[in-house]
This record gives C-alpha cells, sequence and structure tokens, in this order.
C-alpha cells in the first residue's frame, strides 16, 4: 500500500488491526477481492488479446487453403540455423517489430531437450539466476548428449524449410523438426509428434525498449509501464518484458501438475470444455489465501511450472522454468492439431491437450521430458532438479500441533497425554505466540521459563520440538537479529533502492532479509546455530511459514513487484522462489549446527521446483470440513507428481471445529500423507486425539500405529524416491499406465508401488465405498488378508473403524510391529515381513535401514536389502549400491542384533508344513503355521531369526 503523509503510520495500524482480526475469525472464506484475475492482470490481457488475434487470422486462413494454417507472425531468420556442438542455434523475429530473439535448443542426456530464448541483443539484462538456483549444481553439470549422436538435416516441405535434429538412444527414436515460417517446433518420439510448440501459433516475446512519451503506453500496449490494483500502482520500470508459448501434447487427454491449486488431479480445461472448464487460468504465484476456495485455479501458497501428460503409450513432461507470475491455460481437442502435422504425411486426428504458458519476465527456459514411461521421466527430472534428499527418520511420525500451545507446561501436558494413551508420536510444535513478542529467535520467557528443560524432557522418550520462525522481522532497535540485519544491509530494499522495504506482518512494522544476496542468506542461516538461538538444542528443529512472501498490506496480501533484491533485481522477477531461498537458508542452518553435520528438518508453506532438496511442505490454510478432506488427496497427489515428495495437508482442518467422525476420517487418510501432521487454528477448540473420547480415541490411535508400523516401508520409499525421484504416493495410473479407466482417478491411489489406499471421505460412516481394483492381479486386505483378484469393480461397505487399504500381489512389506512412543525408540526393533504372492506365486520388495540422522549413508553406512519369494523360496540379498566400507562395517556391527522376528506369506495356494531357514551356511527347520480364508492361505514363519543384515534364504515345503 502506497500511503503518505502524517496519518501513514496510523493507517497502517488500522489496516494491520483489521487484518489481524479477519484472521482470527473462522469460515469467513477466502476474500476473492484481495487477489487478481487473469482480467485485472495486464501482461496477460495483452496476450491473450495476441491469442484472439491469431486465432481469428488462422481461421481466415484455414477457409482457403486445404490443410490448417497457423498465422504466428514469428519467423526464424534465413541462414541462421546451425547445429553448434549438442545446440541447434537460431534466430527467430517477429514480421512487424523486427527485434531477433536468440533461440538454443539443447540436447541433454535421456531425450531432454531445453530451449532457451531471449533478445539476441537485449536493452537490459533479463533475470535469469532461475537456473543457477533451481538446477542441480546450479545447471553447471547438466549431461548433454553426444554431438556425434546428434544429426542435422533441412528438407523443403510445400515450399517451407524444415530443420530435423535426428537422435537415438536406449529408449527413443527421436527428432526434433522446427520449420522456419511460421515458426514451430515437433519434438517427434518413435515416429510420432509428441509435445509440439507454437503449434497454435500463441508465440509471443515482449522484448525490452525505451520507454516512450509521457502515456506511457507502447503501439497501444495496455498497462505496459504502469498498472494499478485497488490502491498499489506498480511502476513497471522495464516496461513490457513478458513472453508466451503454446505448447500442445499431441496424443494425450490427461495433464497434471502445476501445482499449488486445490484442483482435481487431472487438470481441468480453463477455455472451453463445457460447464466443467474453469473461467480463468491457472496462476503460478505464491500467495498468502486465507482459508481457500475448492476446485479452483487460484494461486496458492507454492508453484511448480513442471507438467505431466499421460496416455496408455507414454509419459511425458514440460518443465517450464521462470519464477516470476506466470499463467497456464488449457484447452482440449481432437485434431491434427500441429499447423505443419501434415508434413508428417499423416492426416489422422489425435486428442490433444494444448496449453498456454504465459510469464511476466526473465528468460525463456523450458524443458521437454520424453519418459516414455513414468519411471524414465522422473530421471529425467531429477536430472535437472535433483531428487528428495532422505529425511531424518523422526519427520515421518506424527506431528502434534496447533496455533499455540500455551506456555512450557501445556507442552509437556501434551507429551504426558499422549503416552498416557499409548499414541506414538514424534515431534510437538510451537506457533508464533511462543516467541518473545513475534520476535524470531527468541523465548517468550513467562510462558517459557526454560525451553532447554522442556526439549530434554521431550527428547528422553524420542520426541523433538519444532518452531517457527518466519522471514519477517520486527523492526525493533533493540532486537539483535534485526539491527544486524539492518547494519549489514541485509534487508530487501524499496523500489528506489535506497531504504529498506517496510511492510506488516505478526509482529507489525517489518523487514525481510533479501536470501538472494548469499551475504545475507548465510547470514541469517547462522542464526540457527546453537550459539545463536539461545534455547534450541540439537532436538529443535523449525518450520518456515508466510515465505510467500506474505505482507498484509502489501497487493495480493504480499510484496511490491516493484522494490528492489540484491543486484538491482526486481521483485517480479524472483517472486516464486522467494520462499525457497528462505527453506533453503534455514534448512542451510541446522544442517551446519553440529559437527559432524546432520540431516535438518524445516517444514515450508511457499515452494517452487528445487524445494523439495530442503524438507517437507503442506497445503496451507484447509477447513475443517469433508470437502477439504476430499480435496487433500489430489492437492498432495499433484504436489507428488511435480516433485514436491515430502508434502501433507492439515489433518482436521486448519480452520474450523472438525466432528469426532471427521476427525477419525482424517487420521484415517492422514497417516498416508508423506508429510503426517495434525494441526489447528488458535480459535479452534482443543482436538488432539483423546479429546473425543471413545470409540474415536481407539480409532484415531489404531490409525497412528498403523504408520508407525509401516514406518520401514515409507523409509525405503523415500530411499527410492532419493534414487529415482519416483513419488512417494502416485495416482494410480503411474503403476497401471494402460488403465485408461484410472486416468483421472484421485480419490484412490497408490504408495510406492505396493499399497493402494480408498480413503472413507463422506460424513455418512455407513456409506458404501466405490472400489476399483485394476489389473489382472492378487488384491489382498492389508488387515484381514481377504484376497481379492482384479480387475474388480465393486462396493465395500465400512464402518467408522474400518479403512480400504490393499496390498497388491507381489509384493514384500517390510514392517515393525512393536508399539513404542516414538519412531527412536523402534530403531533397533526387530522386522516383520509380509510377503503377498501374485498370480504367479512371486513377489518382490525391499528393506532399507541407515541410523536415520547422520550423513553416514551417503559412506555406505547402510543395510538395503532386495527381498524376492519365488518358487516357495524367500531370499535376502545386498542391493547392487551395498559396497563393504568401514562405514558400512560400523552400522552392520551396530544393527547386529536386528532380526526377521516374523515372515508372513498371504496368498499360498497349496499349504505346506515346513521352512527351512539357510543363514551363514547354517541350516534349521521352522514348523509353520495357518490362518485360512475362503480364497487364501497365510501362513507364519515364527522368529526365523535372521539378521536383516545377512544375506538368507527361507524355503517353504
Amino acid at each position: 500500500m502506497r500511503l503518505k503523509g502524517p496519518n501513514a503510520r496510523l493507517v497502517s495500524l488500522l489496516y494491520l488491526a483489521v487484518t489481524v482480526s479477519l484472521l482470527a475469525q473462522v469460515g469467513l472464506g477466502v476474500k476473492q477481492e484481495d487477489f487478481k484475475t487473469s482480467e485485472q492482470v495486464a501482461f496477460y490481457r495483452r496476450h491473450r488479446a495476441f491469442a484472439d488475434g491469431v486465432a481469428k487470422e488462422s481461421r481466415l486462413l484455414g477457409k482457403s487453403a486445404s490443410t490448417q494454417q497457423v498465422a504466428s507472425p514469428y519467423s526464424v531468420l534465413q541462414d541462421s540455423v546451425y547445429l553448434d556442438g549438442h545446440t541447434l542455434v537460431s534466430s527467430i523475429q517477429h514480421g512487424a517489430d523486427k527485434v531477433p530473439l536468440k533461440l538454443s535448443v539443447s540436447f541433454l542426456d535421456k531425450g531432454i531437450v531445453r530451449i532457451r530464448g531471449q533478445e539476441a541483443h537485449p536493452l537490459l539484462p533479463r533475470f535469469d539466476d532461475t537456473q543457477k538456483l533451481v538446477l542441480r549444481d546450479g545447471g553447471a553439470n547438466l549431461k548433454y548428449a553426444s554431438a556425434d549422436s546428434l544429426q542435422l538435416t533441412s528438407e523443403t516441405v510445400n515450399g517451407e524449410t524444415v530443420h530435423i535434429v535426428s537422435f537415438k538412444d536406449a529408449n527413443h527414436t527421436a527428432s526434433l523438426r522446427m520449420t522456419e515460417r511460421p515458426w514451430t517446433v515437433e519434438y517427434v518420439l518413435n515416429d510420432k509428434p509428441s509435445i509440439l510448440l507454437n503449434s497454435k501459433g500463441l508465440f509471443h516475446f515482449e522484448h525490452l525498449r525505451e520507454k516512450p512519451g509521457a502515456d506511457g503506453e507502447v503501439d497501444g500496449a495496455d498497462g505496459a509501464w504502469e498498472e494499478t490494483f485497488r490502491s498499489w500502482t506498480d511502476t513497471k520500470p522495464r516496461g513490457p518484458e513478458s513472453f508466451g508459448l503454446d505448447i500442445s501434447f499431441s496424443g494425450y487427454e490427461h495433464v497434471y501438475g502445476i501445482p499449488e491449486h486445490a484442483s482435481s488431479l487431472s487438470l481441468k480445461s480453463t477455455r472451453g470444455g463445457g460447464k466443467e472448464a474453469y473461467s480463468q487460468p491457472y496462476r503460478l504465484y505464491n500467495l498468502d489465501v486465507f482459508e481457500h476456495d475448492l476446485d479452483s485455479p487460484m494461486a496458492l501458497y507454492g508453484s511448480i511450472p513442471f507438467m505431466v501428460a499421460h496416455n496408455a503409450e507414454s509419459t511425458v513432461g514440460v518443465f517450464w522454468l521462470n519464477a516470476a507470475e506466470t499463467w497456464v491455460d488449457i484447452t482440449r481437442e481432437k485434431s491434427s492439431t500441429l499447423g505443419n502435422l501434415f508434413r508428417l504425411g499423416t492426416s489422422s486426428k489425435e486428442p490433444t491437450v494444448s496449453t498456454h504458458w504465459i510469464s511476466e519476465s526473465g528468460v525463456m527456459d523450458i524443458f521437454l521430458l520424453p519418459g516414455p514411461s513414468a519411471a524414465d521421466m522422473y530421471r529425467q527430472y531429477a536430472d535437472l532438479v535433483e531428487q528428495t534428499p532422505l529425511p531424518r527418520e523422526f519427520a515421518l511420525g506424527y506431528h502434534q500441533c496447533r496455533w499455540n500451545y500455551l506456555d512450557q507446561e501445556d507442552v509437556l501436558t501434551v507429551d504426558d497425554k499422549l503416552q498416557e494413551h499409548a499414541i506414538p508420536y514424534d515431534v510437538i510444535w510451537l506457533d508464533i505466540e511462543h516467541t518473545d513478542g513475534k520476535r524470531y529467535f527468541t523465548w517468550d520467557s513467562g510462558k517459557f521459563p526454560d525451553p532447554v528443560a522442556m526439549q530434554q524432557k521431550l527428547a528422553y522418550n524420542g520426541h523433538q520440538l519444532v518452531t517457527v520462525v518466519d522471514p519477517h522481522i520486527k523492526r525493533d532497535t533493540g532486537y539483535r537479529i534485526w539491527k544486524e540485519a539492518n547494519d549489514k544491509g541485509y534487508f530487501v530494499k524499496n523500489k528506489e533502492g535506497n531504504d529498506n522495504f517496510q511492510g506488516w506482518c505478526w509482529p507489525g512494522d517489518s523487514n525481510w532479509v533479501d536470501y538472494l544476496n548469499p551475504e545475507a542468506a548465510s547470514w541469517i542461516s547462522r542464526q540457527f546455530h546453537l550459539d545463536k538461538y539461545n534455547g534450541s538444542t540439537p532436538n529443535l528443529f523449525v518450520w518456515n511459514d508466510m515465505n510467500e512472501p506474505s505482507v498484509f498490506n502489501g497487493p495480493e496480501i504480499s510484496m511490491d513487484k516493484d522494490i528492489k533484491h540484491h543486484g538491482g533485481w526486481e521483485h517480479r522477477d524472483l517472486h516464486n522462489i522467494f520462499g525457497m531461498l528462505y527453506h533453503k537458508a534455514t534448512t542451510d542452518g541446522l544442517r551446519t549446527r553440529e559437527s559432524p553435520n546432520k540431516r535438518p528438518f524445516v517444514l515450508s508453506r511457499a515452494y517452487f521446483a528445487g524445494s523439495q532438496r530442503y524438507g517437507a511442505v503442506w497445503t496451507g490454510d484447509n477447513a475443517a470440513n469433508w470437502e477439504h478432506l476430499r480435496a487433500s488427496i489430489p492437492m498432495v497427489l499433484s504436489n507428488n507428481v511435480a516433485g514436491m515428495h515430502f508434502a501433507g495437508a492439515d489433518v482436521g482442518g486448519f480452520f474450523g471445529n472438525p466432528t469426532p467422525e471427521l476427525m477419525t476420517r482424517w487420521y484415517q487418510l492422514g497417516i498416508w500423507y508423506p508429510f503426517f501432521r495434525a494441526h489447528a487454528h488458535i480459535d479452534t477448540k482443543r482436538r488432539e486425539p483423546w479429546v473425543f473420547g471413545e470409540p474415536y480415541l481407539s480409532h484415531i490411535r489404531s490409525a497412528i500405529r498403523e504408520r508407525y508400523r509401516l514406518l520401514p516401508y515409507w523409509y525405503t520409499l523415500f530411499r527410492e524416491a532419493s534414487l529415482t525421484g519416483m513419488p512417494l504416493v502416485r495416482p494410480v495410473w503411474m503403476e497401471f499406465p494402460q488403465e485408461t479407466g484410472m486416468f483421472s482417478e484421485d480419490s484412490s491411489f497408490m504408495v510406492g508401488s505396493a499399497i493402494m489406499v480408498i480413503p472413507a471421505t463422506d460424513a455418512d460412516t455407513s456409506m458404501p465405498i466405490d472400489v476399483r481394483l485394476p489389473t489382472q492381479e492378487n488384491w489382498y486386505d492389508i488387515r484381514s488378508h481377504a484376497a481379492y483378484i482384479g480387475p474388480l469393480k465393486r462396493q465395500f461397505a465400512t464402518d467408522l473403524a474400518t479403512t480400504l487399504v490393499f496390498a497388491r500381489g507381489g509384493s514384500i512389506i517390510p514392517t515393525r510391529e512393536r508399539h513404542r512412543g516414538s519412531s527412536e525408540l523402534m530403531r533397533r526393533d526387530p522386522i516383520t515381513l509380509y510377503v503377498y504372492v501374485s498370480q504367479t506365486g512371486t513377489a518382490t520388495g525391499r528393506l532399507y535401514l541407515d541410523d536415520g540422522e547422520t550423513y553416514n549413508y551417503q559412506n555406505g553406512a547402510f543395510i538395503e536389502r532386495e527381498l524376492s519369494f519365488e518358487n516357495a523360496k524367500l531370499t535376502s540379498r545386498p542391493s547392487v549400491r551395498t559396497a563393504s566400507s568401514p562405514a558400512q562395517l560400523e552400522f552392520l556391527k551396530a544393527m547386529s542384533k536386528v532380526r526377521v522376528e516374523r515372515i508372513v506369506i498371504v496368498g499360498m495356494r497349496n499349504p505346506l508344513t515346513k521352512a527351512v531357514v539357510v543363514e551363514n551356511g547354517q541350516t534349521r527347520t521352522i514348523e509353520l503355521s495357518y490362518a485360512g480364508h475362503k480364497l487364501d492361505s497365510e501362513c507364519t514363519i515364527r522368529d526365523p531369526a535372521v539378521l536383516v543384515g545377512n544375506d538368507w534364504e527361507v524355503t517353504l515345503s
């Protein structure tokens, strides 16, 4: 808000009071007028007008031509195309403005194609640090295809020049076809056009230019040099610099990803598409949205510009690497789509999803990921932005949070109550009220007189503490954090660059550290060290909230776009990575606070591509109702589809008071979120698991215990994600890619490859639940072990004690069955293996263990076993990544007493009587016991006494 004059501070105070008052109320819903629609965004309006003009001209051309025509004004300059090693270089320009754009198409390993473009001779530099901050190693060590594997040819088709780069690898026979007039690009995979650029002619690049006269307009451009939203004016000192491009997926009907939105998993159309289509594009612009709407493309707290397309034959992806405000339109059609498709000799009509991406500033930087399988595509994406690293093991457990636990006594009472009711948990959380007047890195000494003793009491039973540390810094000359940052010049500057940017958040008058400044980021990281953060211990971890950033008196409750960051860059250029940069700084601080370093845990509300490297996220301020419970499933899945794996939603809903039934069902779903936390607003009633009494307490306790029972499986999944980039929780289609009926399914999902979850999300607990079990395979109720044969579509009756979870035939799932108070207390517990036999009598699985907190696993200090069941024999062998080293031998010694205490084999059709165990050359025989079912049988090998770190085999006879 631009406030001037002697009453400015009073108005600001009143504004803050009103804002805080509104935030303290429950059930008001989002204030739509606080946030822009696409019609209120000048650069989107200009691109939409351009697109409408192109569409109109294309229709006119089509009437006089026998083939589809595109009226794009952009063409490749003659004789500008050449292959420079692994990069195809060209120049393109608009037919009227004559400003050449340099375009590079780079061919990377695994078939990845990167397309970058900006002015050949820009008037001013464009912000291009996004690649350095997001890509693996800052993009310096990307693996490129060998120049010898690329072949450039050119041909003339229907009088137009087409340049073709052909290449081949183990998974792809591919080519990239670039047409000169108009400029279009086709990524052809296995002789089929797959990803198409500018096939609709919507590519439009607003080149940087000198500011014209006082009218502030360029060629009639709308809002090019100044734009007003409500009482805020964006001065736009650089003028128009946006760009847009249409990207079409030929042969696909479903696209996914681009979180964060409270939308369906299969993204809806935004233009056309009938009554189910949205009237607004999907927006990527990190915002603090109070009690957000559902079924909406409205921007929320995080932004990942990564979209996945899937059909029964392949999975492909597009990564739009830009941190500025971005809008994405989606349309669906059946047509030949590509204006130049006829040049490939086919006129068949394919289902096509066409998308239109528009970003406000920066460099056009796009990656095309060819798959062809989901696993291939995620390896390709991980090559770009890195995988999710192994978290601290405790972070996979249950987190107990509310705004706010009142004081030290309250925290310890909650701890005692959880133990009294035998409910395992790992973390208690403290929100902003634990601080001294919202001064982060401090404690309210009246409420928390001895935070170290409190943490030590929690740690005795393996429990941790998380405190919130938000990015806004209270303006207070007596506050060390503010004074040091101010003295060193580490705060974000105002639009003139001559003073600190000042805004309002929870402490009142605040400043924000400029994390784009490496010195400032390093300084804030050090504030998390034990010698700086008074009252902290190695058992304290951190929560970054409000880091979109949230500014109560700013436009759209955020920062003004024209304020200045390190290097003179405007906030508009890096808005969507601001939260990630703070997340990184916090994570770096926790990682380096001890020697040797230990794995950190940091939760962030704002995020971008690359945030998966720094910790967990959650879906923000949801509400305690059944609609938000249901919506959490596609929201968490969409984050996983986009590579943000360690994600969850507030169990119970942040706003409002859940009924006991809703709370129970939410726990039964929440144990299947990768990040599992209960959280509540300050004005809600207390809702810890015991509050609702019986039978709800027992149901909730049973659900939480199920999470802990499966922690070995979850930890092994994180290991897989850290190596392959595969999501932890997955759409069903990802495991069954040819099951077309599951492509839009978002009410059930897979946890890894072995478990399918069908949550109960209806207020009527007696309502039967529709279940679809795909493929010709065995499926087993994970509790009763009753067997079902897919494909199967039927209803299952449920009650409040029942959850529908099925183990996939052919899977081996490791568990720990002893009830403990925390994950730390389970670390040396024995393992139980559940073998769920496939229709062919086989099963496979994996078990991964390490110390759960250090980086010693990087030196080989882990146990990773490949488990296989075939011909009635279960074997355990080391993974190919297992290698002898001093660290590995030391870890094996530490785990030398951890054994497999039980093996349960489900689905054996021919009852056998004994098991012969072979380990270290020694043989012993164990009698089997059986539990019979109508369609299957379950045999148990009690205490085979094999060690988890040894090679062994168990043969049934």
